[in-house]
């Protein structure tokens, strides 16, 4: 009789061992429940920072006249921009560039004659950096005034940049994060489910673009300089699980 109970019990108690050991696969290789989430950051800002460029030139057969002129041109440019409130130490001139001319020559029957000198062209660039934004802006579209002076100056579109953008792309990330968490809880609640530990977390582009400029994205990232206000954004691919 006890042979026949201890025989029994050793069977129920392989049958239990299966059965818990049946589960325990079952779990294991049942997959893990997953949430793919992408999260945006956004935010408008106003450059403070500008940089605009120009330069002028001189031509003549005389290279010493042709310099004593640029260099007279120079300092009117500096004068005028000195009366607008530009300091001294803002201007930035550049070493002048010289370039000998040529003219082509050829015969009637559109034979190659060789060239003849034609003189010089010198040409200065200037470059003025400054947090006065509104300033440097309204000169950048009054420098024309210059011709009235004799001075052929050309220029160039300011550019904006932002100086705190190491900041800005910290916050755009924290906000890129929340939208994709707050993305990730919604789901998971309409799934009857609850949100467990974040798997992975991978950063998108960082874009800067002009605001109401219908700039498109770049996969590598688009960096505006054009435009004095701007928009950044970010995204945030986030994977959480789902239990």
């Amino acid at each position: 009789m006890k042979k026949n109970l201890s025989a029994i019990f050793f069977a129920v108690a392989i049958v239990i061992a299966s059965i818990v050991l049946g589960n325990a696969v079952i779990n294991r290789n049942r997959p893990q429940g997953t949430i793919n989430v992408t999260g945006l950051g956004e935010s408008n800002f106003t450059s403070d920072l500008v940089v605009w460029e120009g330069n002028f030139s001189r031509e003549s057969l005389d290279l010493k006249s042709a310099y004593a002129d640029l260099e007279k041109d120079r300092k009117l440019v500096s004068e005028y921009l000195i009366s607008k409130g530009i300091p001294a130490e803002k201007l930035i001139f550049n070493a002048v560039s010289t370039n000998p001319k040529y003219q082509q020559n050829y015969a009637n029957d559109g034979r190659y004659l060789g060239q003849t000198f034609d003189g010089y062209t010198l040409n200065q660039s200037l470059k003025i950096e400054s947090a006065e934004v509104e300033k440097v802006e309204k000169i950048s579209r009054e420098i024309t005034e210059l011709l009235n002076q004799g001075i052929a100056f050309y220029s160039q579109s300011p550019r904006y940049y932002y100086t705190e953008l190491e900041s800005l792309k910290l916050e755009m990330i924290a906000k890129a994060t929340e939208d994709a968490r707050i993305r990730a809880e919604r789901i998971a609640e309409n799934s009857k489910g609850d949100l467990g530990d974040l798997i992975s977390a991978n950063m998108g582009i960082f874009q800067i673009t002009g605001q109401n400029s219908g700039e498109d994205y770049s996969w590598g990232g688009t960096f505006n300089t054009a435009d004095k206000n701007k928009t950044a954004s970010i995204t945030m691919k986030l994977i959480f699980e789902v239990d």
